[in-house]
């Protein structure tokens, strides 16, 4: 760290995506922690997994673990803020969302493909499918979280 320079917080590490509101503050708080619980809950799963009994459904676990990876790439673009991170929170919750319905699909044509469930199988089932509606709510809300936040086009607020 260079001298003199004091660490920004998360929170301010950069600025709101092209002056609308902070990816993880307001529904994003809520988006955080979802994805959050999801990262923990897919890569632990994942890993014990491919770790214990990896010959078994090599496929369905490796998914998972893909899984986990993608909603971490979401959790930290959530917690970081600013342009760069709403790009990348864009972009993985647009894979994720194709995750979950190649690999739903895939699991309800042809459930003998998958021996074991994916956290994505038959559309999130296994999780209330909350896998396939945190993607669209993820999209839904990155995007308005970009726009400025006034009716400006800068998102200045507007002189009295």
């Amino acid at each position: 760290m260079a001298q003199g320079r004091t660490p920004a917080a998360p929170a301010e590490a950069g600025p709101a995506g092209a002056g609308g509101q902070r990816l993880g503050q307001g529904p994003g708080r809520l988006l955080l922690w979802f994805y959050g619980v999801f990262t923990v809950a897919a890569l632990s799963r994942s890993i014990v997994q491919i770790s214990t009994k990896f010959g078994d459904a090599p496929l369905a676990y490796v998914l998972s673990l893909a899984a986990g990876i993608v909603y971490a790439v979401i959790t930290v673009a959530l917690w970081r803020g600013g342009e760069q991170a709403r790009k990348v929170a864009l972009v993985s919750c647009s894979a994720e969302l194709l995750g979950v319905i190649a690999v739903g699909v895939l699991t309800v044509a042809d459930s003998s493909a998958f021996p074991d469930q994916t956290v994505w199988s038959d559309f999130g089932y296994g999780y209330v499918f909350l896998p396939l509606v945190l993607p669209v709510m993820g999209l839904l809300w990155v995007r308005r979280a970009g726009r400025p936040e006034s009716g400006t086009p800068d998102g200045a607020a507007p002189r009295p």
